[in-house]
């Protein structure tokens, strides 16, 4: 079944694996986010969520071989998954034809899990990769997180985004989800794995140009179309699950303060070409670093 909130921003309440298969689904992708179910044995409405591993990881692949097959030459694909499953992440991405370009570290900010016989974790994993060995799109973004307590000299334009991103909050944490987390009228979450706006915004503005056809197969509370659809992107979410559904046409109806990107435009401030790059035009009183400075930094690389 089909819901659309505007010609650019589609949501499928279907399986994924059903419409990737289908004949009228899109020619062309250009970025997809994958989030699928971790296959933790987590109580969802709609999905098994304990299936035998090598089921679930053959059914990975298929997902992504039938991606793969939808997208144009160099698009990006970023597989998120639990840290202790990089080597099936890895293997499924390679085995279905994608290039392989980076292991993403997302390290938590609020929240580890502990272990009795090993290190606690505390971080997610985001297998990046393309089709093909050059990116069609890899926009260079700079950002200017606090100096570490043991740098003695100022940036003067930022630095380059690592492959380890611990500046993002996760939403996971109920009690320093902020406002961003959805909820009901009596606070309760409406979505436990909730993905926050800047982990997308970060992929979208790396990975895209405005115009570009982004997906997400797995699209659970709709952050991927929220983002999408500000960055002046457009967006396919398939969604199998009704309630997550409404949610997210509520969400993209209700234009909530707290799922706007723009404040988020100053963070990149020192990336070159930032505007056409975030696509829909900002105001902001922030002095963007000078083409000139910018040369003098970049020619230290």
């Amino acid at each position: 079944m089909k819901y659309s909130n505007s010609k650019d921003c589609i949501i499928l309440h279907d399986n994924c694996t059903t419409v990737l298969n289908s004949q009228d689904f899109v020619s062309r992708i250009d970025l997809s986010f994958l989030d699928p179910p971790f296959n933790q044995d987590k109580a969802y409405n709609e999905w098994n969520d304990n299936l035998p591993p090598e089921e679930y990881w053959e059914w990975m692949r298929e997902v992504c071989t039938k991606i793969y097959a939808l997208t144009s030459d160099g698009g990006a694909i970023y597989f998120m998954q639990r840290e202790k499953n990089t080597e099936y992440v890895l293997q499924c991405l390679g085995d279905s034809g994608w290039t392989f370009q980076n292991l993403i570290v997302w390290k938590k900010k609020t929240s580890a899990v502990p272990g009795m016989k090993r290190f606690g974790k505390h971080y997610q994993i985001i297998g990046f990769a393309t089709k093909g060995k050059t990116p069609r799109v890899f926009n260079r973004l700079r950002i200017d997180p606090p100096l570490p307590a043991d740098y003695k000299q100022v940036r003067e334009n930022g630095m380059y985004v690592t492959d380890v991103w611990d500046d993002i909050r996760e939403l996971t944490s109920g009690y320093f989800a902020g406002d961003e987390a959805l909820r009901d009228a009596e606070g309760k979450r409406l979505h436990k794995q909730q993905t926050p706006i800047q982990l997308l915004l970060r992929i979208i503005l790396s990975s895209t140009s405005p115009g570009d056809v982004v997906l997400d197969p797995f699209a659970g509370s709709g952050t991927t179309l929220v983002v999408s659809e500000q960055l002046g992107r457009k967006t396919i979410g398939i969604e199998i699950d009704s309630h997550n559904v409404k949610l997210i046409q509520n969400r993209l109806a209700e234009n909530r303060e707290a799922d706007d990107v723009s404040r988020y435009f100053k963070e990149y401030i020192c990336t070159s070409d930032l505007e056409a790059i975030w696509g829909v035009e900002q105001s902001t009183s922030i002095k963007p670093c000078s083409s000139k400075q910018l040369t003098l930094f970049e020619s230290k690389q």
